[in-house]
């Protein structure tokens, strides 16, 4: 189905525990329309948080909400599901569909309520945006790894998402090819108006593209500001 209209900017509400024989999880925190990066070593509970805002994983307690739409609320027993909640995920791996061109992975993403054709056409304006106009027909074995990213980013935008969630999005590009791509994302997300987290192990990353950052270290929020004053104490 496709997301709902009309509304201005939501802020997203995430207070939920994950509990495990090895691991504890615990966050509650806001996260308004811009750009948020999560910073942590291995381990810390950045892709458990992308897991309960994403719907890929069950809190074993709590409540995630965007604006007063609940998502999860484990009191209630409620867990809308994945494809209902509208939130873009970008994983480390991309996860392009690599039998398909750049113009169907695109497309795919578009709600089936929309005309085949106009997915299509919808498609072939976001990869234009992306300025990876020319794949529009090529498989992703074709790609260079800065083509790879905005193709898997404009996949992302394709399902018009209500939040997005980008995971390690550079990690595999050279400063030279992170820097358009990091210019990119900062002025879709302003376009959008819809939060925007970005996990990331890079303080430059961070430096370029936050907001605010938030640092987790075993499951816990251990750190949480303006990205010049967070960096700045941590010595960077």
């Amino acid at each position: 189905r496709s997301p709902p209209r009309g509304r201005g900017p939501m802020a997203l509400t995430v207070d939920v525990v994950v509990e495990r024989p090895d691991f504890r999880f615990a966050i509650a925190t806001s996260f308004a329309p811009g750009i948020t990066c999560v910073l942590g070593p291995s381990g810390a509970g950045k892709s458990t948080l992308l897991g309960a805002i994403s719907g890929l994983l069950r809190p074993t307690r709590g409540r995630v909400a965007l604006g007063d739409e609940v998502w999860v609320d484990t009191a209630r027993g409620l867990h809308v599901a994945i494809e209902a909640r509208h939130a873009a995920y970008l994983f480390q791996s991309l996860a392009l569909f690599p039998h398909l061109s750049a113009l169907h992975n695109v497309a795919y993403a578009v709600p089936r309520t929309v005309p085949r054709a106009e997915r299509h056409a919808r498609a072939q304006a976001l990869l234009a945006k992306l300025g990876v106009g020319h794949l529009a027909h090529r498989r992703p074995r074709t790609y260079s790894g800065g083509e790879a990213q905005r193709v898997a980013l404009a996949r992302a935008l394709a399902m018009t998402p209500r939040v997005m969630l980008l995971d390690e999005p550079f990690s595999a590009l050279d400063r030279e090819r992170k820097r358009p791509l990091i210019a990119l994302v900062r002025a879709l997300a302003t376009e959008l108006a819809i939060p925007t987290i970005a996990v990331t192990h890079s303080l430059g990353e961070a430096r370029a593209l936050a907001d605010r950052v938030i640092r987790m270290d075993h499951g816990q929020v251990v750190a949480d500001g303006a990205p010049a004053e967070l960096l700045a104490r941590a010595g960077h």
